[in-house]
């Protein structure tokens, strides 16, 4: 303190000894300010641990993941809906990787929705997928919790081996480890050989770890029991490649007959492929999600061989709008939050107005008296806002610690997220100066302009 010029230091001497004649006042004054800055702390961590758990929600559900689904099926005048059509196969998914320059991985995906059962447990999970190993790098399931993975040789084996998410096996292990332990789907007998880790609810509330992972060969053909489809569109060339996806079976054998190029020329015939529920993409960034669409799109249409005036048999769906739409939400009530916490801060600084004039009021004799010592009136207006700075930031320091305070019993009686605001805290500082020398200029400047006679004959 001695470092600070001799008039600022008696000053703000001068400030504190006027602030401790009346400390219960002084207190109460302060309270506005501790309650806006508290409210603005609490406000801004609990609507920044929100957009946090947001962000994470979104990460697990996947912000760089498209999803694409066969059209709309109709018979006899009637359209059976989104997803009901059988458009896309596994070439599709080879050639999405292949020619897509803006996507990171592709797995296709066929779905059922059975009982799985262990022992004399049952339990119906929300997800059974068929599919690949690149779907775990597709949903950010790289690391399992324990086991390993099933591989593209078991894809073309139909090899009857699963993955657990962590519910199934809380539901029918009772949190054993299921490793080397049979379930059966359909009565088809499933090896574990791997568990999931825990992934937790996505946007929707849905249970991402309730889910069994198995070859999608193994789930069409052993499970769903589905055989192939004819179709009168033609897939490409590689129909009956011998491409990963495309060898349901081990061998390097076709699943159809070359025909000779004069046969293919007198008798066009259908192709024939295996349909799939839906092929999962993943962008190499979240910012390319809009550039892989775009070529997903004039791929499949290529394949499809869809003609210009032909709407696309099938619908490509991507998290962008849902991140903007909850991110704008997010934004939104933190905001109306901040307001809110703000307008005491408003009352507060009212209060402060307020007091700062009675005092102004009460202490006319002791500014006359000053005055006519030889005080100046810019060292009447310099006290007096100091008094009202003084206060307005021990407001905020008792503020800070409300904040802070608040914001821990909010997470831990409510369990909601929050998280520290560094920014939230200076800014409250700042605030709370501010609103000390707005709010208390005036009843400074009126001090400062009182008459030395007239404030020495006020009663």
């Amino acid at each position: 303190m001695s470092l600070l010029p001799g008039r600022v230091y008696r000053t703000i001497r001068a400030a504190l000894h006027a602030l401790r004649r009346n400390v219960m006042r002084s207190a109460l004054t302060t309270l506005g300010i501790v309650i806006g800055v508290g409210a603005v702390i609490a406000m801004m961590e609990i609507g920044q641990g929100s957009s946090r758990a947001i962000r994470e929600s979104i990460a697990r559900s996947g912000a760089d993941n498209l999803m694409i689904q066969p059209g709309a099926a109709s018979s006899g005048g009637i359209t059976f809906g989104g997803g009901s059509g059988m458009s896309l196969t596994p070439q599709d998914a080879e050639a999405i990787l292949r020619e897509c320059g803006s996507v990171r991985a592709v797995a296709p995906v066929v779905r059922t929705r059975t009982q799985v059962v262990y022992g004399n447990r049952n339990w119906i999970p929300v997800f059974i997928h068929g599919t690949v190993p690149a779907y775990l790098d597709v949903r950010g399931w790289r690391d399992l919790q324990e086991g390993e993975a099933f591989t593209d040789q078991e894809v073309r084996n139909a090899s009857k081996v699963c993955l657990l998410g962590q519910t199934l096996v809380r539901e029918l292990f009772d949190d054993q480890s299921p490793i080397g332990q049979e379930v059966r789907v359909k009565n088809v007998s499933f090896k574990v050989i791997g568990v999931l880790s825990r992934k937790g609810a996505n946007m929707m509330g849905m249970d991402q770890d309730d889910i069994l992972l198995a070859p999608w060969t193994t789930i069409k053909y052993r499970v769903s029991n589905t055989q192939y489809v004819q179709s009168g569109q033609n897939t490409g060339s590689d129909a009956s490649s011998g491409g990963t996806m495309g060898r349901i079976y081990p061998g390097q054998t076709a699943l159809y007959p070359e025909r000779m190029a004069s046969q293919l020329a007198d008798t066009p015939m259908p192709v024939r492929f295996t349909n799939i529920d839906q092929i999962q993409v993943a962008a190499r960034t979240p910012e390319l999600v809009p550039e892989a669409i775009r070529e997903i799109r004039l791929l499949l249409r290529d394949r499809h061989r869809l003609r210009a005036d032909e709407p696309d048999d099938f619908s490509i769906r991507d998290m962008t709008e849902m991140t903007r739409q909850l991110k704008q939400t997010s934004d939104l009530m933190t905001r109306l939050l901040l307001i809110v916490a703000m307008i005491s801060l408003v009352v507060g600084g009212v209060g402060i107005m307020n007091i700062m004039l009675v005092s102004v009021t009460e202490r006319t004799r002791e500014i006359g008296l000053r005055m006519a010592v030889g005080a100046r009136a810019r060292d009447i207006l310099r006290q007096f806002l100091t008094e009202a700075v003084v206060l307005c930031m021990l407001g905020g320091a008792f503020g800070i610690a409300v904040g802070r305070g608040s914001s821990w019993m909010v997470r831990t009686a409510l369990n909601w997220p929050t998280e520290l605001s560094v920014a939230a805290i200076v800014a409250s500082v700042a605030v709370s100066v501010s609103v000390g020398v707005i709010f208390g200029f005036y009843p400074a400047w009126k001090a400062s302009r009182l008459d030395p006679i007239e404030a020495l004959r006020y009663e």
